[in-house]
């Protein structure tokens, strides 16, 4: 089988149907997994939840320009702050747009046709396993509890965005100042409600974030925005928009 299937045998029938265009045929074989949390899975209503979460992705962006102090920084750091923190705000998106979503099992026609074409696809990319959609929903599901107010969300993304943490930022000591500048005002904001939040809650919920935006962003990259995004480089894009100002 190896050697029909090797590229002496390019045009074979079989090898002909699976290079037709269909659905995932951007990811690479997946590695046998015997831990059911490992499996491999996708979308169930993958046309409206990816459009939905790519609407998510508009506003992120959207919110990221539309703040004065973001926009005033240098291009260079914005582009660094884009990088590191545009996963941890689409994630709040997620929670703050309530969109919801199932997985079920990746589909086997598209490993078998991985093997087929012999690695012609690119590999660099792979759908996300279910122990990373579960890791997600709790995220998800976390939020939700709190029942966070419009200005809450506004906050706990300016908290996650301007962080002095990452490296490659100029404007350091500016960075920092608006992080605290925000961790105040959601401070502030809890303390002002008739059952105030702890703050050890939103503390949390920020290293949860910044350990999301560790791990998810081929995650959500692959799960959201791969089938409408196709092949294009997706941090290449956003880079675009900030540096032309253009608008997705």
């Amino acid at each position: 089988m190896k050697k029909y299937f090797s590229k002496q045998h390019p045009h074979g029938i079989l090898f002909s149907i699976l290079s037709r265009k269909c659905d995932f045929t951007h990811f690479s074989y997946p590695k046998t997994h015997s831990c059911h949390c490992e499996r491999l899975v996708c979308l169930k209503n993958q046309h409206t939840t990816c459009h939905a979460a790519f609407g998510v992705l508009v506003k992120t962006i959207h919110f990221m320009k539309s703040l004065p102090s973001f926009q005033n920084l240098p291009l260079n750091d914005r582009l660094v702050l884009l990088q590191n923190r545009w996963v941890p705000l689409f994630l709040l998106g997620l929670a703050q747009e309530h969109i919801t979503f199932e997985v079920w099992d990746f589909p086997a026609v598209s490993i078998l046709r991985n093997i087929l074409l012999n690695g012609q696809q690119k590999s660099d990319v792979c759908p996300p396993t279910l122990a990373e959609v579960y890791k997600l929903k709790m995220f998800l599901n976390k939020v939700w509890s709190l029942d966070l107010s419009l200005n809450e969300y506004a906050y706990l993304k300016c908290a996650i965005l301007f962080s002095q943490d990452i490296p490659g930022l100029k404007s350091l000591a500016v960075i920092e100042g608006l992080q605290e500048e925000a961790q105040r005002a959601l401070h502030m904001l809890t303390l002002s409600h008739h059952h105030p939040r702890d703050h050890h809650t939103f503390t949390n919920l920020l290293f949860m974030a910044s350990t999301l935006q560790m791990e998810a962003r081929s995650m959500v990259t692959e799960l959201f925005l791969r089938p409408i995004t196709g092949q294009t480089d997706l941090q290449e894009l956003l880079n675009e928009i900030i540096v032309t100002n253009r608008i997705m």
